[in-house]
């Protein structure tokens, strides 16, 4: 049986739809919106931020609404019995430094290059509004001292010290005529001396390039001006009916000298002696000192030589060319003192330190 015929029916084209997209807004915040705690449903809500737990708690069920809230308050707690000038410290940029002038929340304009004109002629006149020389000339000097010290392994609280003793003298102008290299020079011997940390003219001599007479006179003139500006200070507290701290913090350049005592320890961690042998050339030290022995020599003298002989006599010999390298005097130098030492070796060494074995007079070098 032979199939009907089928019919094609044409079928019209759709019509072309075009479909407008709009373009996407920025997300704004919907503040119409409340948080509600959904078990109690309060109107108004009763909600507590608990910035401990970075937590939002509904304060009537305790049930938690959301976790990790930002701390919007201070960073730090606020005395307003000790605000005296009622101001929040809650939001500031570092802390103060004491070394500088002024306020230091100035704004700095900063240009890079590839910047426009605009943006150079700007930063070019903030500096100028801006520029403190006082401050400039504060901050190349303690780059310096920092450098300095640095050099030669001086710890960052010598350095500090010897930073605010150079501010004081330049906030007072007590040394204008000499130069700021000389005046840096001063401030970190006494520093040294002030950290108990004791260096020599010599060393000061060869890290700054002042000569010893320089600053030694230099020394002298910050000592009397830092001893009188204590005075001063004394004077002002007692007057007003307050008491004078025997141990306060006035800068005193009066401090002790340096002693071989003090040289013998540096100079034996130099040269990689024993602490056996650095205790022995301590109270060699100590004991030349009292006794007279090597009266007239210059400190580090004295402490080569109580190195020199306290090496052999603990079997850690060390020539005096080694000694010498290290303490910065000739060998001769230290050959002399030891001899003047050897007569009186029974005096100058305690009779445990032979008894125990410790030390031993046999190793002793020839004069």
């Amino acid at each position: 049986m032979a199939n009907p015929p089928m019919h094609v029916v044409p079928v019209a084209p759709l019509p072309s739809t075009t479909v407008a997209v709009k373009p996407q807004e920025p997300w704004v915040e919907n503040l119409t919106l409340n948080l509600m705690c959904r078990e109690c449903k309060e109107d108004p809500p009763n909600i507590v931020e608990d910035f401990s737990a970075g937590d939002t708690i509904c304060g009537s069920c305790g049930l938690v609404l959301g976790d990790r809230i930002v701390d919007t308050r201070s960073e730090w707690r606020t005395f307003t019995n000790d605000d005296q000038n009622n101001d929040d410290p809650s939001r500031v940029g570092d802390g103060a430094n004491p070394l500088l002038n002024g306020a230091q929340l100035q704004t700095d304009i900063a240009f890079v290059g590839g910047a426009s004109a605009k943006s150079r002629d700007l930063s070019r006149a903030q500096n100028k509004a801006t520029h403190d020389k006082s401050t400039k000339t504060l901050l190349a000097a303690y780059k310096e001292i920092g450098s300095l010290c640095d050099g030669i392994g001086i710890p960052k609280n010598v350095s500090d010290t010897a930073k605010h003793l150079f501010k004081i003298t330049v906030d007072e102008n007590a040394f204008r005529g000499k130069s700021q290299e000389t005046v840096i020079a001063g401030c970190i011997f006494i520093a040294c001396r002030q950290c108990k940390v004791p260096r020599t003219f010599r060393e000061i001599f060869d890290l700054t390039k002042v000569s010893k007479p320089e600053i030694g006179r230099v020394f002298k003139a910050l000592e009397k001006f830092f001893n009188g500006r204590n005075e001063k200070t004394n004077a002002a507290i007692v007057e007003a009916g307050g008491i004078v701290d025997p141990n306060g913090s006035g800068f005193n350049a009066s401090v002790e000298s340096t002693t071989p005592k003090d040289l013998c320890l540096r100079f034996c961690s130099q040269l990689n002696l024993s602490q056996k042998c650095t205790t022995l050339s301590q109270d060699i030290a100590i004991r030349a000192e009292t006794t007279g022995d090597l009266a007239g020599r210059s400190p580090i003298s004295t402490a080569a030589a109580c190195i020199y002989m306290a090496s052999h006599l603990a079997g850690e010999g060390k020539s005096a060319k080694d000694v010498s390298i290290v303490a910065g005097v000739s060998d001769g130098t230290i050959r002399n003192a030891f001899k003047l030492m050897l007569p009186n070796k029974e005096r100058l060494v305690k009779p445990e330190w032979i008894a125990d074995g410790r030390a031993d007079f046999k190793r002793l070098p020839p004069a």
